[in-house]
């Protein structure tokens, strides 16, 4: 609605009468806001305006604007507050998710798709169409978009979550709002309350260090390993020791550099450098019976991917879904199914297909007398599975071969189980978890993973989490020709390190992957 700039018809201040009115239509509309939250929202004494426009297309808005900052609009006589107001009160609103890149087509005034709704573990929110819903993207819950919802939510489960989810409305940075929302007063402290933050001061850096030097060398460091590469200690032994929330950063610490860093550790007797190459600096011993290291404890949770199964606030861990591969009648075969009252569309398990054929074949007595292991052909077994150049040649078929042959001709889909959640039944071949090796310049090579989704994977967050395990730089692309897929691009070829952690981490089955013969093979060169 806001996409396009609008015309300004009137702005004038509210008066005591009318911000009554509003506060007793927002209580109206929002039941859950209290007497505090209403006073908060639409104040006595300050300064609040209402902005009649005309948007784009001809509709009349009313937009109630505080401080320049409008939390509501009335549209058709019902109301709608903005992501600013959501902003204050994140739960006003039922919350669908997507992923970061979906948000460049909405603020391009396209709807949001459901097979760009993300699926959390407590199942979609219960609306009904046409309840005003908000929009957020993967790891924030900071509200970016208002709608209403195109279908309820049972009428989205049984699409196959195909077709429109929600209308859009009102998005941040569109013409809706005058500036910048993440750089307005007031709101852009409440933006940053909801958005996760790693940044930590000189000082705690310097004890974020501290700890994860300490508890790499109890228990991460061998004395077979040295002596060891500083540069390997730190990419290897350091950063898995640092607690999940927290980003080690060596130069946003006093130190600015890992030599300065561990020449400080030498001088407290914990380790001893030696430059065994030219400019290069290892850690040639260890002093185990130190007593700042034998003190030490480590805390319980320092593995940095443990948050990474966490898909946001109030979700549970990521479990794999269940798959069941299903089969649609379709209209070549639904002779074959009419007996059993089965038509075309209906949705079956091979077992009971197998069942309904061989039921068909005793009860037209096209078992073969003569050798029961084949079943003779009548007209419509003929139609429904024969090719025309098979007409006059095949006269009965194996019963492997004809199930077989019943199972290729009928519309193959799939159910997508989660814990938790209803079932989704998707039309179609399941899509693999692709990962492949792609050449960048003369001698670069970057990982590709894609279709991620498909199994309720956050693309952002398998892209953190590998960027951690290999210590190279990861990139989020959209796919192009799809509207709500990613590609996860890694530098290097890291398909290893990419399938032990879908088949061993995200316990994705080996036979949903493709590329994993494309590892590097192991082994001295020649």
């Amino acid at each position: 609605m806001f996409v396009r700039p609008f015309r300004v018809k009137s702005n004038t201040a509210i008066k005591g009468s009318d911000r009554r009115k509003l506060r007793a239509d927002i209580a109206a509309a929002f039941p859950s806001l209290d007497a505090d939250d209403l006073s908060e929202l639409v104040p006595n004494k300050e300064e609040l305006n209402i902005v009649k426009i005309y948007a784009h297309k001809g509709d009349a808005v009313t937009l109630y604007v505080l401080h320049k900052n409008p939390l509501f609009f009335e549209l058709e006589k019902r109301l709608y507050p903005t992501v600013y107001a959501l902003w204050r009160y994140p739960a006003l609103l039922p919350i669908f998710r997507t992923w970061p890149p979906v948000i460049q087509k909405l603020l391009s005034g396209a709807d949001l798709m459901l097979p760009g709704v993300v699926l959390p573990s407590s199942g979609l929110p219960h609306v009904q169409q046409g309840d005003c819903c908000a929009v957020t993207v993967v790891s924030n819950r900071a509200p970016v978009a208002v709608g209403t919802a195109a279908l309820s939510s049972a009428e989205m489960l049984s699409s196959g979550m195909r077709g429109r989810g929600v209308i859009m409305f009102s998005l941040y940075k569109n013409n809706c709002y005058y500036g910048d929302p993440f750089c307005m007063p007031g709101i852009c402290f409440q933006m940053k309350g909801l958005e996760p933050s790693s940044t930590l001061p000189a000082e705690d850096m310097d004890a974020l260090l501290l700890q994860c030097f300490l508890h790499a060398l109890k228990q991460k460091v061998k004395k077979s390993e040295l002596p060891l590469l500083t540069s390997t200690f730190l990419r290897n032994h350091m950063f898995s020791c640092c607690p999940s929330g927290k980003k080690l950063d060596m130069k946003k610490s006093s130190y600015k550099k890992l030599s300065k860093f561990l020449q400080a550790m030498q001088r407290h007797n914990l380790v001893r450098l030696k430059e065994l190459t030219k400019g290069v600096e290892s850690i040639v011993e260890v002093d185990w019976k130190n007593e700042e290291l034998r003190s030490f404890r480590a805390p319980e949770e320092a593995d940095l991917e443990a948050c990474v199964m966490d898909a946001g606030e109030g979700q549970t861990p990521y479990c794999p879904p269940e798959i069941v591969i299903l089969y649609s009648v379709s209209a070549r075969t639904e002779p074959l199914f009419l007996d059993a009252n089965k038509r075309k569309g209906t949705i079956l398990q091979p077992s009971e297909v197998r069942n309904i054929i061989t039921e068909y074949v005793k009860n037209n007595e096209l078992v073969n007398e003569n050798n029961k292991n084949y079943v003779s052909i009548n007209p419509t077994l003929c139609d429904c599975l024969l090719e025309k150049s098979e007409f006059q040649e095949v006269d009965s078929l194996k019963w492997d071969d004809l199930f077989s042959r019943t199972l290729g001709r009928m519309q193959e889909c799939y159910q997508l189980v989660f814990p938790g959640q209803a079932p989704v039944i998707k039309k179609g071949h399941i899509e693999q978890i692709d990962i492949s090796v792609a050449s960048r310049g003369s001698n670069k090579k970057v990982t590709l993973i894609k279709n991620l989704e498909v199994y309720g994977l956050d693309p952002t967050m398998v892209s953190t989490t590998l960027q951690h395990r290999v210590q190279a730089s990861t990139v989020l692309q959209p796919i192009p020709g799809s509207k709500d897929k990613v590609l996860v691009q890694v530098q290097g070829n890291q398909i290893h390190q990419a399938g032990s952690l879908l088949l061993d981490y995200f316990k994705i089955p080996r036979k949903y992957i493709q590329g994993l013969e494309k590892a590097p093979k192991g082994g001295k060169k020649k």
